[in-house]
């Protein structure tokens, strides 16, 4: 019987990394590809020999490809997806991880020689990469997974957004980068039924403080007060677990440290506890009223 790494033909499953050359991507694509899959690492041009030196480094570099793509440009998107199909078939597991955060604060006031305010360029970049994105890849992960057989796990594919904890909480005050990752999370809830539809699961990993470069200022300060964090195995084994377990439908798994917790579920089973009995109830009948609908009707363009 195949294992969770397989298809049922016996060959290697497929996935694509994105963000695949550096930190917890990076390790993510060694996890997959120590358990006998076909990776593929997609980063941004300027990473080529970073991811070079991965797949390098990998012990059977023939199951590994690198594709240059800004996951932010369509165009180089299709052509990721065209690529990992072309070298291995079909696609079979993304990890959507590519990400950033913004240098400069949101609230950094800077003005032009009359006084009034400049837009901010560094927080549309990362609305660019991390929600705009990580759309694109997800889309174009479930219409490549919709043509795949079943497998043994009941499902044509799946795939994992990586949110953080600031997708839940996040008082940090990186407006843009937090504002991002709950949209990350919105995008995960969005998706199930189209995902059930189409037997792909879709699931959220979201890393607490993990040391990458974006946390680099700060990595050292953190460390000496003693307080817990992450390392890209502790996430990236998570990703990997998440991935493959069957019952992961809609679930996100939170990662801290050596601790993990399924945090969707649980704020569901919440609901009534949190809203009441009485609006737990109407917002109950009113999603069973779009799914009555077959889905949301989507309302017509305005002239």
């Amino acid at each position: 019987m195949a294992s969770s790494f397989q298809l049922p033909n016996g060959k290697p499953k497929t996935v694509i990394v994105t963000g695949g050359a550096g930190g917890i991507g990076a390790q993510t694509i060694r996890a997959f590809h120590e358990k006998g899959c076909n990776v593929v690492i997609a980063d941004l041009p300027f990473s080529k020999d970073a991811a070079n030196q991965l797949v390098s480094s990998l012990s059977d570099p023939s199951r590994a490809l690198f594709c240059p793509a800004n996951i932010a440009n369509w165009e180089e998107m299709r052509s990721l997806f065209r690529e990992a199909r072309n070298r291995f078939g079909q696609v079979d597991i993304v990890i959507a991880n590519a990400g950033l955060m913004e240098s400069t604060n949101f609230f950094d006031f800077e003005e032009d020689d009359k006084g009034e305010l400049i837009e901010s360029k560094d927080s549309q970049k990362v609305l660019d990469v991390n929600l705009k994105g990580t759309l694109n890849t997800l889309r174009l992960a479930m219409h490549s997974m919709k043509s795949n057989s079943v497998g043994s796990d009941g499902a044509r594919g799946s795939i994992i957004l990586i949110a953080s904890t600031s997708g839940y909480f996040g008082g940090t005050g990186v407006l843009s980068y937090i504002a991002t990752k709950h949209g990350v999370v919105g995008a995960a809830r969005a998706s199930q039924r189209k995902a059930k539809e189409l037997d792909v699961r879709v699931n959220v990993v979201a890393p607490f403080f993990t040391p990458t470069y974006i946390t680099g200022r700060y990595s050292e300060e953190w460390k000496r007060r003693g307080l817990p964090a992450n390392t890209v195995e502790d996430v990236a084994n998570a990703v990997v677990s998440a991935s493959t377990d069957p019952e992961r439908k809609g679930h996100s798994v939170l990662v801290a440290g050596s601790f993990t917790r399924e945090i969707e579920m649980a704020r569901t089973a919440l609901t009534k506890e949190w809203l009441g009995n009485d609006i737990a109830d109407v917002m109950a009948r009113g999603g069973q009223f779009f799914d009555d609908m077959g889905g949301y009707p989507m309302p017509k363009p305005r002239e």
